[in-house]
């Protein structure tokens, strides 16, 4: 079964072992105290220790003396002993008063259910035993995806620190009677109250899922069932098998996948479904499972087998738990369908469509598909989004170039802050063959040169569209803890209410806690990066003697463009500032004009010659004085090189004024041409492709120029 059984606080197996007498094991009189039996206990256990006793009964005798000793260290188990005899599974004393309630009364392990380790130094070391930190850090989480199922048994062999360290998760879980088992589910605590039977833990786990996991679907149901995909923005999973009850491997992998895939089950054995059989040619001889998407009217994939296994259920599913074109209707999703591009892994690129929910739409968004359909490049994902529904993300996108719904929008995500690069597709999308042809032809650019996407935002977080159906799961769910504390209440011990009433007191205390602290301590978000200044007190701790594998960016200005570049630049790098490994200076030219001279001589390369006509050079060494204002510098100072950024013209096709580094060479256009221009660039759009310039710098792409020594700021005659 997909769930997972564990066991802590363990020392001993127990089989089917015949009746015996715990006091004559023990050697104690029926009268005997608590304190004598623990001494005696304590005895016994270090003589038939199986670590200190070599005798072919040792284990055999240990274990004799651990359960004797269990059953009389109770009172209650005791008391029940003394009045019915022999505890077995197979004997449900009081029944017919008290049902399973009085577990304790009869409660028995068959071990042969377990298989577990069958000596003690076994069991300690067995892989299904584990402690509060495992609990927390890995059990706790994952039990909103499978349920568990924890035993928990007797801890005497063990070290005083290992003991410590169990019975905290005891604590923790709320166990005090030993021994127990309980079930853990979506961080949700149950104890088992029945006889240890394989039905009654198999009834147990089904009792613990949520209700309504899988629908039961028949000939006049399927059809609503299939077409409701919309709605939900889910796939549809149909299961088809010969079984009245929904079998449990169905509901623990529609729990598993709750929230990317609706489930639905056919009982082939029934009348009422047999034109839903007919209709998608179903062998009734093999369990079937057909997974929908858009399409109603075929699956777009199936399996078949006689004997379904887990794993191939978890394959099938997972492989296919979006819709071919997903709404983005959360955070969640959009994070999972457009992940955030990550250093030396390939890239994903996001087709987004902007569109409507009116009939004016219906055909646009339809083409939209048809054109997804078609697509079979993993790089790609398609998407569309709904402009009434997340407004303040469409408003970002589409403001711009001032443009309106419908609209193709490529992006791709470059960090979790929500800063992205994106491109509106020309043209605009009305679904046309020529609209189609043009996205292909744009997808193609995007794919050979991401540096197409000429646009950078900061995305808000989406909205919730769900917001209302979670709070009516929240409802369902907080009505499942209250009856839990009733039943808690009424037939447990107060010990075992604890972890439901800690649960309650700790989520009212975070949310009273949450209101107050958003109430009173508002403190301002940090909208810049701090730059300083390079002179010749900074210049040596900046630059010069930097740590290996450091980088300070560096900004080149005037005392007339200070202000301007430095704001823009800080909002160019901000996305950066969380990299530990860079820092970030301006540099006055107007107070040490020869140190970039001084630079750029000792490395030739970086200079763009191929830009440069002979009028222009004769120009140049009359006048011997170059603007560096807007040029930024990426200096390791510990491997002396240095990337080099150009300042742009945005909106412009003048080649020659776009210099980077790599792409000098393609510059063509006349020195006047580029002077004429120049006049008319406002100082702030020098930095506007600095952020792509970064992302090329933290993936290391960016061409690299050495130098044989930096030149010192404190030799250089600062211009009067």
């Amino acid at each position: 079964l997909p769930f997972r059984f564990f066991v802590f606080v363990s020392c001993y197996s127990l089989a089917s072992a015949p009746e015996f007498d715990p006091y004559n094991v023990l050697g104690v009189t029926r009268h005997a105290s608590q304190a004598e039996i623990k001494k005696v206990y304590k005895s016994l256990a270090r003589e038939w220790h199986p670590d200190k006793n070599k005798s072919p009964g040792a284990e055999d005798m240990f274990i004799k003396i651990t359960k004797s000793y269990e059953i009389l260290s109770n009172e209650e188990r005791r008391a029940n002993y003394d009045q019915f005899g022999q505890m077995d599974e197979n004997q449900n004393f009081a029944q017919a008063q008290q049902g399973f309630r009085h577990y304790h009364d009869s409660f028995y392990f068959d071990e042969s259910f377990f298989h577990f380790p069958r000596t003690s130094r076994d069991f300690t070391d067995s892989k299904h035993l584990f402690h509060y930190s495992q609990y927390i850090s890995e059990v706790l989480p994952d039990s909103f995806k499978r349920p568990y199922l924890i035993k928990i048994t007797s801890e005497w062999c063990f070290t005083f620190h290992r003991r410590w360290q169990y019975r905290q998760l005891a604590n923790h879980l709320g166990a005090h009677r030993t021994p127990s088992i309980l079930g853990l589910i979506n961080g949700k605590v149950t104890f088992f109250h029945y006889a240890v039977v394989r039905e009654h833990l198999r009834q147990f786990v089904e009792s613990l899922l949520p209700q309504k996991l899988v629908e039961k679907v028949t000939d006049n149901s399927y059809l609503e069932f299939l077409n409701s995909w919309h709605e939900e923005n889910k796939p549809r999973v149909l299961m088809f098998d010969v079984a009245s009850n929904i079998p449990l491997l169905y509901k623990l992998t529609a729990f598993a996948y709750k929230d990317y895939v609706r489930f639905g089950y056919v009982d082939m054995g029934l009348t009422e479904t047999s034109k839903v059989v007919q209709r998608f040619n179903i062998n009734t001889y093999a369990p079937t499972m057909l997974l929908f998407k858009e399409n109603t009217d075929k699956p777009a994939d199936v399996i078949q087998a006689r004997g379904m296994k887990k794993q191939i259920i978890d394959e099938f599913v997972s492989n296919n738990r979006f819709l071919l074109v997903p709404r983005l209707v959360n955070q969640k999703l959009f994070d999972e369908l457009c992940p955030v591009k990550q250093i030396h892994r390939r890239r994903k690129f996001c087709v987004l469509l902007v569109t409507g929910e009116g009939e004016q739409f219906v055909s646009v968004n339809e083409a939209f598909f048809d054109f997804a359909s078609s697509n079979t490049k993993e790089v790609l994902r398609f998407a569309y989004v709904y402009q009434r529904q997340q407004q303040p993300l469409c408003d970002t996108l589409l403001k711009k170039e001032d443009t309106t719904p419908p609209q193709v929008i490529l992006l791709e995500r470059r960090n979790a802050t929500g800063r992205v690069f994106y491109r509106t597709v020309t043209g605009g999308w009305n679904g046309s063959d020529d609209d189609k042809h043009r996205l292909l032809e744009q997808l193609e650019l995007l794919q050979r040169d991401s540096s197409y996407l000429t646009h950078d935002a900061m995305l808000p977080e989406l909205n919730n569209e769900f917001a209302s159906m979670f709070l009516i799961q929240w409802i369902n769910t907080a009505y499942d803890y209250l009856a839990q504390f009733y039943f808690d209440l009424l037939y447990s011990n107060w010990r075992e209410m604890m972890p439901v009433l800690s649960l309650i007191f700790s989520a009212l205390f975070i949310l009273f806690g949450t209101v107050i602290i958003q109430a009173f301590s508002r403190p301002p978000k940090k909208s810049f990066v701090e730059v300083t200044e390079l002179t010749d007190i900074t210049y040596m701790s900046n630059l010069v003697r930097l740590k290996p594998g450091h980088i300070n960016v560096v900004l080149i200005l005037t005392d007339a463009s200070k202000q301007v570049l430095l704001r823009k630049f800080a909002k160019e790098v901000f996305s950066f500032s969380g990299s530990q490994t860079l820092h970030y200076s301006f540099l006055n030219v107007d107070k040490h004009s020869q140190w970039m001279d001084s630079l750029m001589e000792s490395a030739p390369d970086a200079r763009p010659s191929d830009c440069l006509d002979k009028e222009e050079e004769e120009e140049d060494s009359t006048s011997n004085k170059s603007d560096y204002t807007g040029h930024v510098l990426a200096l390791n100072g510990h491997k002396k090189y240095f990337c080099l950024f150009r300042p742009v013209f945005t909106g412009e096709e003048a080649e020659c004024s776009r210099w980077s580094d790599e792409d000098a060479s393609k510059a063509s256009r006349s020195r006047s041409s580029s002077r004429q221009k120049a006049t008319t660039l406002e100082i702030h759009h020098k930095l506007d492709r600095l952020g792509l310039w970064m992302e090329r710098l933290m993936e290391g792409t960016l061409p690299r120029h050495y130098v044989p020594a930096w030149p010192g700021l404190d030799t250089i005659t600062p211009q009067k």
